[in-house]
């Protein structure tokens, strides 16, 4: 069983607005960092955002800050990324990721090396 499935990318011309999904199997979410990633082609992999202290703190990536609202629903194990005003530099594939289990998850988001569990990613293309 895939422990992170997303869903919600697509295509969208610049200006609109995407919801992705990201749905954990076996994961207590809320006791760890979840966080969305991206990479395209030819650059590195950039973390946009990430949700931690059971939901209550989020960090935004300059690059998406004040477009982009990350949020997850504990009940249904699954996190959200809201991505408003896109940008063709927005296209990128897009992944999930989880951490879980690492020290000071409670008040810490995760660094890139706790981050233990990833999604298959899903492709985000905006056209201008």
């Amino acid at each position: 069983q895939v422990p992170l499935v997303e869903s919600g990318g697509g295509s969208v011309q610049a200006g609109g607005s995407l919801r992705l999904s990201c749905a954990a199997s076996g994961l207590r979410m809320r006791f760890g960092c979840m966080g969305w990633f991206r990479q395209a082609p030819g650059k590195e992999r950039e973390e946009i955002a990430a949700i931690y202290s059971g939901g209550d703190r989020t960090y935004y990536g300059d690059s998406v800050k004040g477009r982009f609202t990350i949020s997850q629903d504990n009940a249904a194990n699954t996190v959200y990324l809201q991505m408003n005003s896109l940008k063709p530099d927005d296209t990128a594939v897009y992944y999930c990721a989880a951490a879980v289990g690492y020290g000071g998850w409670w008040f810490r988001k995760a660094t890139l090396d706790e981050y233990n569990y990833w999604g298959q990613g899903t492709q985000v293309t905006v056209s201008s």
